[in-house]
């Protein structure tokens, strides 16, 4: 199981929102560009970054500080936000992201991530985000009629092979992750996709909660707030969660195909 850092960005610093409310906003005093290159050096394989104002205005605002992050590092980068046109993620494939996460238009439009597929196969992702049982979308601001479990059938029948799920209401709480919603995602994903849980974790004792999931087909987690403020240790966590030589197998070959072909798109 892998563990990724996260940079989720509003009006270009690195911050925390509580459960996705933007009038609760943690601002974390730190460079993006430095924190990328710290994680990196602390081990991290992939680095999880979020465009907030993209995601709740529907219009990408940090496109700039992501090509500056992935010509900082030599790691994989995954990014979503306010990503909804072909020629978005065109744009960010071409500025060294190596996976594009799609969410709002994931839901909306079964065309578009259709055609995503099709063009850019495994280097999209789809973020489903969860709020009182549905799926959030804009920015979680709003709620979807769709529950989580239909839209995640329709996409591994789509042929998605990363999924990121995240319980909204532990976002940035140090609350605990929600462990039995994950479980049942991971009924309906597994082996098909690539599971990747977020929200609420906060310590080894979660992150060791969270492994226990790892025969049921969880492939990675994403940390933000608990590394930020130091109550977890990204070089214990990576050698806690995958031990050397033990990363899952489809991971590491997408993030070295995902590399090599950056400049392709």
């Amino acid at each position: 199981m892998i563990v990724i850092p996260a940079i989720d960005l509003k009006g270009g610093k690195i911050v925390r929102l509580i459960r996705g409310d933007f009038s609760e906003e943690l601002v974390y005093d730190q460079d993006p560009v430095a924190a990328a290159r710290r994680f990196e050096s602390l081990g991290a394989a992939w680095l999880h970054v979020v465009d907030l104002d993209g995601a709740l205005t529907g219009t990408p605002r940090h496109l700039d500080v992501v090509t500056q992050l992935a010509k900082s590092v030599a790691i994989p980068i995954q990014t979503g936000g306010g990503i909804r046109t072909s020629a978005m993620i065109g744009k960010y494939l071409d500025a060294g992201v190596a996976r594009v996460i799609l969410g709002t238009k994931a839901c909306l439009d079964e065309v578009f991530v259709t055609k995503a597929i099709k063009t850019h196969g495994e280097r999209i992702a789809v973020a489903v985000d969860v709020k009182d049982g549905k799926v959030a979308i804009e920015g979680w601001v709003r709620k979807e009629w769709m529950k989580p479990q239909a839209l995640i059938k329709r996409l591994i029948g789509q042929g998605m092979k990363t999924l990121l799920y995240t319980d909204t209401a532990r976002d940035g709480t140090l609350e605990g992750p929600a462990v039995e919603g994950l479980k049942e995602v991971l009924s309906l994903a597994s082996p098909k996709s690539d599971c990747f849980a977020s929200g609420g974790i906060s310590s080894e004792e979660d992150l060791l909660k969270l492994k226990g999931l790892e025969p049921l087909g969880l492939t990675g987690v994403v940390v933000g707030r608990a590394l930020y403020e130091g109550k977890i240790d990204l070089k214990r966590a990576i050698e806690l969660c995958s031990p050397k030589g033990s990363s899952p197998a489809s991971t590491s070959r997408t993030a070295a195909s995902s590399r090599g072909s950056a400049s392709s798109h």
